[in-house]
């Protein structure tokens, strides 16, 4: 059973809200753009919005350490709680830190996310479009050697460049959903 058939007035309702994507869309976009002007702060704010996520993480999984039956596994979740916060700490009382190995860690993932879509790429011979596949990880591969290139310089302003891009094509993103609704 498809989910229209549950709410038969969904598509309706989403529908009726287009002009809230497309508010919701300049908002995120200009965002995106102010982010885009400051690196140095939007990077700072992701660094402190991770520690934040990672400190929360942390206290949750403490909460549930208590919620474990076992002895061993309480100590386990308790001990990966404590650390989660440990790191969330370090996040706020060093930013610079955090930054730099932030950076390095999605260099050495885009490096790894890559290769392994080269290899996925490459063992899917037979089927079509694999070459994509081999393509995307190439140019994954790149990107995380430019990224770790200019490691640990770039560190400053990288992580404010993905946000600011991933705010922008959000911002675009809802604006086209929500005049798609309208048109609807």
């Amino acid at each position: 059973m498809a989910i229209s058939d549950q709410m038969p007035n969904g598509d309706a309702a989403v529908r009726s809200k287009w002009g809230w994507f497309v508010v919701l869309g300049i908002i995120v976009l200009a965002l995106g753009v102010i982010a885009a002007g400051n690196l140095l702060i939007a990077t700072a704010a992701s660094v402190f919005f991770v520690g934040a996520m990672m400190i929360a993480a942390g206290i949750v999984e403490i909460i549930h350490a208590f919620g474990v039956k076992s002895w061993g596994k309480f100590i386990l979740w308790l001990l990966s709680g404590l650390l989660y916060i440990v790191a969330g700490y370090f996040a706020f009382a060093n930013p610079l830190l955090a930054t730099a190995v932030l950076t390095l860690f999605l260099a050495i993932s885009l490096i790894a996310s890559g290769l392994v879509r080269i290899w996925i790429g490459f063992t899917s011979k037979n089927l079509a479009g694999w070459g994509w596949v081999v393509a995307a990880g190439v140019v994954t591969v790149l990107a995380g050697l430019i990224i770790f290139s200019g490691w640990p310089v770039n560190s400053l302003w990288i992580l404010g460049l993905f946000l600011a891009i991933d705010l922008i094509f959000q911002g675009i993103t809802y604006i086209a959903f929500g005049f798609g609704l309208r048109r609807a």
